[in-house]
């Protein structure tokens, strides 16, 4: 109905492979790898909406580039399709707090790459 929810977020997958320069460099899996399961979502944050995103009427989605930690936290995150700077700003801050069940490859816990998408609907 028309009071759902102002963000619907889907999680797809991205077939993209990385290798992250942290501490320790770590590989860093995607859906199409071999073993490989994806996180699950446990705690989810919506973005919020901006007073400028409104007076204007901006709607649409933010897509976002996410590695989920083989601890279930988020690492980066990086717009990949942008909407509004406020809006893909509120959507980082917001996919920066989400929980997963974190990724396994054969098992094991592994940083898995998902894409976010943070949908801003006005009711």
């Amino acid at each position: 109905g028309p009071m759902k929810s102002a963000c619907r977020v889907l999680i797809t997958v991205v077939a993209l492979l990385l290798v992250t320069a942290s501490i320790h460099a770590q590989r860093v899996f995607s859906s199409s790898d071999d073993g490989v399961v994806l996180p699950v979502v446990v705690t989810r944050v919506n973005p919020d909406y901006t007073a400028e995103a409104k007076a204007a009427g901006i709607q649409g989605s933010v897509v976002l580039d996410v590695v989920v930690l083989a601890d279930g936290s988020v690492g980066d995150v990086s717009v990949t399709r942008s909407l509004d700077s406020g809006l893909d700003r509120e959507s980082v801050a917001a996919a920066k707090q989400w929980r997963f069940t974190p990724g396994t490859k054969d098992g094991e816990r592994v940083a898995v790459r998902v894409q976010l998408e943070m949908n801003f609907t006005l009711k």
